[in-house]
């Protein structure tokens, strides 16, 4: 049998040097130049990080947050089936306002009132102060701005008088939903009826006073004063003291002002990230010796980190990518991502001080630069092709995000090779000249040193024990996982426990994976403590029994006039009542009127002219069917009818409602579309499943192409596989668990948890396959005690980069805390529990064909995240 030759022999196809060997070749070439000429690997990037931080003064006008455009789909077919409406039914805000028919949300204040102490709003005492809270508004010039129907101001509720009168009489003997003829399915809250329909009690009412948006300057009108109203309103209701009702409020600028403010929210927490990273990095690296004390290069590892973040925005702000408030997250986790690149490059450095011929710092810096950058490599490969495969998403908030944070991730990358390579050397310089860490001063010897303490030897001399700098022993949290924590996990009922808590776990996530929700909830864009809030929680509270009243329009012209067309849309119009959230007593149908009309008067509306002539008998008695009818001389070139949904009180509903409605109306004969302002958002539902899994799927299989490449052994890339899916399983089931749904924010970091998967793991299992020990048990042992501690120190250093995020005021930021959590607690979960248990039942398989000393020598300094 033929041995296998040494990955010095030569490129085999059985081993991993047709790209390693390139690779560090490459890298040992870029060590020597840095360490030969380190000043201007220090100065370029501090010059290039200047250069492109310029690019933040665009920052103002690259700022993207219009909620619509970024947290919904693209090309979501609502917003091609508003385009529809809004060319054949235009609506005429001064003349001609019906809330419904709006093609938008429109431009409105909500005011909701809620009578206290359990009382009815519709009783005078509280009828009273609904009353006086009208007049107040109307006091503030609306009648000036408000939306009008035939030249009168359209009434912000039908219960209330046409003209503000606190003196009104709250009205008696109503019928809900439907009174009159008027729907007060939304005017009217938390209503109780008798058996015939009869209100009782009326816990709340809600008030909306619509404004004209029917030119830039009405519409720059109405804005400004919707702005005079929120910055007033909370001194006017202490001013107004209502004692019988409680006011929340919205404005149709709201949600938008709210989710703008989120960033500001968070800047404050950016310092304190970098004082938990630097002091992170500096305890790590921490020496007892004034000499070999590595703090600087622990903070300009930090630097090296912030210089990545300041050159990728400036860069995307100077290319035009927008710049969304998710981004604000990334240079959190930039941070925790790289010192942990730090960490491999210092563990390095030190381990190659061991190394025979390796003294001076060009061959060390080679050296370090041959072992460390292919680790750093493969990492850096994962995560940016992570975010470059979320950038094919439909929503626009997670193209940037992924923009700026693989920017981010390559800049971090480029000057760890060289700004922080560079530091490295000159460091050496200083610790080569005997100079103390911190004033740079040549270290002396002292000649009674024995009879000092010992900080003041570590503080003055050199070191606690003497003068001399020095290797110091082995870390004691190697030394932890090779006497301890390695054993401990290789005993049998250890095994058998790991191997039920997995099942516990496995069991856990696939549970929650089937209760996960879908879609962003609008009320998570606004911070905690804002006034939507409460809004919000009143309008489900008492006004979530009536849904969106959605238009059914039939989008071609037909002949309206033919018995069996007629028939035909009837039938399409009871299809859609059966849905289940649909009311078919409240629809409301132009054509049926019509039909009905005609039989009473009576018309002949088979013919083509007398229907097309009569129709302005239908609008003389309903003048409101004028704008549900786009019709030229001869001929209807669309119309529209309204459907009233019921019960649509959660985020499934919400999906089902659309999905149930478009499937129904294509099942038509007669051409038919769905539409309602909501459904901009509602569209949602539809893609953000499948584009999560699409994400996922070509991450994954990017990252197995990049571990076959670099580290391909079978067994290795089987169990990279492994961790990446049962990652991705843990965290979104544990979403639910949570309170986290899957949405655009979300889905950002299952795609990252992706490439954190691939880090944890791949270390840990191509230690285990490669080496020489002789029972599995050992193996295991062996890759914890040379990876255990790297993998917890990178887990906790990227916990302290988003933790802060966690005290944030926002849902966005927050949430990006708890997957990140879920993401670090599980992929470290793998590599340093599940993994190496789980490999021991494997042992005899997948063994490395060249697994010599020097290999696994190789893979210590490569993967060894410490500072010794």
């Amino acid at each position: 049998m033929v041995e296998p030759r040494h990955p010095a022999e030569g490129c085999s196809c059985r081993n991993t040097d047709c790209v390693e060997r390139p690779l560090r070749r490459l890298f040992e070439g870029l060590g020597s130049g840095v360490a030969a000429c380190p000043w201007p690997f220090v100065l370029v990037p501090l010059l290039l990080s200047g250069g492109l931080g310029a690019g933040f003064m665009f920052l103002p006008e690259r700022q993207a947050n219009d909620i619509e455009r970024q947290f919904t789909p693209e090309s979501g077919p609502a917003k091609a089936e508003r385009d529809f409406v809004q060319r054949h039914f235009p609506t005429n805000d001064s003349w001609r306002f019906s809330a419904p028919r709006l093609p938008t949300e429109g431009a409105y204040l909500s005011l909701i009132a809620v009578a206290t102490k359990g009382a009815s709003v519709l009783a005078q005492p509280s009828w009273r102060e609904v009353l006086q809270l009208d007049t107040e508004v109307q006091k503030l010039g609306y009648r000036g701005l408000c939306a009008r129907f035939n030249g009168t101001c359209v009434s912000p509720n039908p219960l209330l008088p046409p003209l503000p009168d606190t003196a009104a009489s709250a009205p008696e003997h109503l019928r809900f939903p439907v009174n009159n003829g008027t729907f007060l399915g939304t005017a009217l809250g938390g209503v109780e009826t008798d058996a015939g329909g009869w209100v009782k009690r009326a816990r709340a009412l809600k008030l909306v006073y619509y404004l004209r948006e029917d030119g830039p300057e009405a519409a720059e009108k109405s804005r400004q004063w919707l702005e005079d109203f929120l910055q007033n309103i909370s001194t006017s209701l202490v001013k107004w003291n209502f004692t019988s009702i409680q006011v929340t409020y919205f404005t149709s600028l709201s949600r938008q002002q709210e989710f703008e403010g989120n960033t500001k929210s968070v800047i404050p927490l950016f310092s304190v990230t970098y004082f938990l990273t630097i002091t992170f990095s500096i305890v790590s690296c921490l020496r007892l010796s004034c000499i070999r004390n590595n703090v600087w290069l622990a903070c300009f590892g930090v630097v090296s980190a912030g210089l990545a973040v300041l050159s990728s925005f400036g860069l995307m702000l100077f290319c035009g990518v927008p710049f969304v408030v998710t981004v604000a997250n990334a240079p959190f986790l930039i941070l925790g991502v790289g010192v942990d690149d730090m960490f491999i490059m210092i563990a390095s450095w030190e381990q190659s001080s061991k190394k025979k011929g390796k003294s001076d710092a060009r061959s060390r810096l080679a050296e370090t630069y041959a072992e460390a950058a292919l680790s750093v490599t493969i990492t850096t490969l994962t995560d940016v092709l992570a975010f470059f495969i979320g950038t094919w998403t439909a929503f626009s908030s997670v193209r940037s995000f992924c923009l700026y944070t693989g920017t981010a991730f390559v800049f971090c990358y480029i000057y760890t090779m060289t700004f922080f390579g560079a530091i490295i050397v000159l460091n050496h310089k200083r610790e080569q000249g005997n100079r103390h860490w911190l004033t740079c001063m040549p270290v002396g010897v002292d000649k009674d040193q024995a009879q000092k303490s010992c900080l003041y030897n570590a503080c003055c001399i050199g070191n606690c024990s003497g003068p001399s700098a020095q290797s110091e022993d082995e870390h004691p949290m190697s030394i932890f996982f090779r006497k301890y924590y390695g054993p401990l996990f290789t005993n049998k009922w250890i095994k058998l426990l790991v191997v039920l808590l997995y099942g516990a776990y496995l069991g856990g996530s696939i549970y929650g994976c089937t209760k996960i929700r879908e879609g962003i909830d609008l009320r998570n864009l606004a911070s905690d403590g804002s006034y939507v809030i409460p809004y919000y929680d009143d309008d489900d509270k008492y006004f979530s029994e009536y849904g969106p009243r959605v238009m059914v329009v039939i989008t071609k012209s037909v002949d309206y006039w033919n018995e069996t067309v007629r028939l035909d849309i009837e039938n399409c119009t009871q299809n859609l009542e059966a849905i289940s959230y649909i009311d078919k007593n409240l629809s409301e149908s132009w054509l049926r009127v019509y039909t009905q009309l005609a039989k009473g008067l009576p018309i002949n509306i088979n013919n083509k002219s007398i229907f097309i002539e009569n129709l302005n008998t239908l609008f003389q008695h309903f003048p409101s069917f004028k704008w549900d009818i786009d019709k030229t001389r001869d001929k209807i070139e669309a119309s529209r009818f309204f459907i009233q949904t019921v019960n649509v009180t959660s985020a499934i509903d919400e999906k089902n409602l659309v999905s149930q409605l478009r499937e129904t109306a294509k099942q038509c004969s007669i051409p038919l579309m769905v539409y309602h302002p909501a459904f901009i958002y509602y569209d949602q539902y539809l893609v953000i499943v499948q584009n999560t899994i699409q994400n996922v799927v070509i991450a994954a299989g990017a990252m197995l192409v990049v571990s076959l490449l670099l580290i391909p052994n079978p067994l290795c890339c089987l169990w990279v596989t492994f961790a990446i899916a049962s990652v991705i399983v843990g965290v979104a089931g544990f979403m639910t668990f949570w309170n986290v749904n899957l949405d655009s924010i979300s889905m950002i970091n299952l795609v990252i948890c992706i490439g954190f998967s691939v880090d944890f793991s791949a270390h840990i299992s191509y230690v285990f396959v490669t080496s020489g020990e002789s029972s599995a048990n050992k193996k295991a042992v062996e890759a914890l005690s040379l990876l255990g501690y790297p993998v917890l120190q990178g887990a906790v250093s990227t916990i302290l980069g988003v933790v802060v995020l966690a005290a944030a005021k926002a849902y966005i930021f927050r949430t990006f805390f708890k997957i990140m959590f879920l993401v670090i607690l599980f992929g470290a979960l793998h590599g340093l529990v599940f993994i190496p248990v789980f490999l021991t039942f494997f042992g005899s398989l997948g063994t490395s064909p060249h697994n010599t000393q020097s290999k696994k020598l190789e893979l210590r300094f490569r993967d060894d995240k410490d500072c010794p």
